[in-house]
């Protein structure tokens, strides 16, 4: 197969596998997406999940989050990890919104990017789930994958990004990202295949006889 090959047969498969893409973050709007997604950085979704409605009980607009104090934020959180500085990029952040955007969350990547603690990724995943922007966020599942799929280099998260976008159609973007890491967590874990094991890989793969090594994101 060629890349565009597999490219498509992966685009298939998943749409088979997975015709719904639930965000797997509990949220009710933009505010509460993008905290949760800040939380999860190195932290289970589930872990997110358990500590939100604590969070957003007290307070769930950067109106009143802004007026929480950083200490309160940080017990929270505490058991996502990293909690001193979510809880200061959360202030900080809240702060932001109400000051230079009215308390809205911005719909394009670099206003957003200019939040505290808001990275391309996390600011990806916003404007696709949040304003349905097309956006291709690349998770360690994706970045994984991607290389066992032969769909990119896995020289860097950013070289994975632009050539899962050269090969989707556009349209695909916001809801191939989740069901690549709907996939890797259930079939094509880091442990669970060594790009020999998964019926994907077998099928992009069948005279693959070598392990696969990825590059960490």
């Amino acid at each position: 197969m060629t890349r565009a090959e597999r490219a498509e047969f992966v685009r298939r498969r998943l749409a088979e596998l997975y015709p719904e893409t639930p965000v797997p973050l509990d949220h009710n709007d933009a505010f509460t997406l993008l905290i949760a997604v800040l939380l999860s950085a190195q932290c289970t979704d589930a872990r997110v999940n358990e500590v939100t409605p604590g969070l957003f009980a007290l307070a769930d607009t950067p109106e009143l989050m802004q007026e929480v104090p950083e200490e309160e934020i940080k017990t929270a959180i505490r058991s996502c990890g990293l909690a001193p500085r979510k809880a200061k990029a959360i202030s900080g952040l809240s702060r932001m919104l109400v000051e230079n955007h009215g308390g809205e969350v911005p719909n394009s990547l670099d206003a957003l990017e200019a939040l505290p603690g808001v990275g391309h990724k996390t600011a990806s995943v916003v404007i696709s789930q949040a304003f349905g922007v097309p956006a291709f966020p690349v998770d360690t599942h994706i970045h994984r994958l991607a290389q066992r799929w032969g769909l990119a280099s896995g020289k860097n998260v950013a070289d994975t990004e632009k050539a899962l976008k050269q090969l989707f159609p556009r349209e695909s973007w916001n809801q191939l990202h989740l069901q690549i890491i709907f996939y890797g967590r259930e079939f094509c874990s880091a442990r669970g295949c060594d790009g020999r094991v998964c019926e994907i890989c077998r099928a992009l793969f069948p005279k693959r006889r070598s392990p696969v090594k990825t590059k960490k994101a």
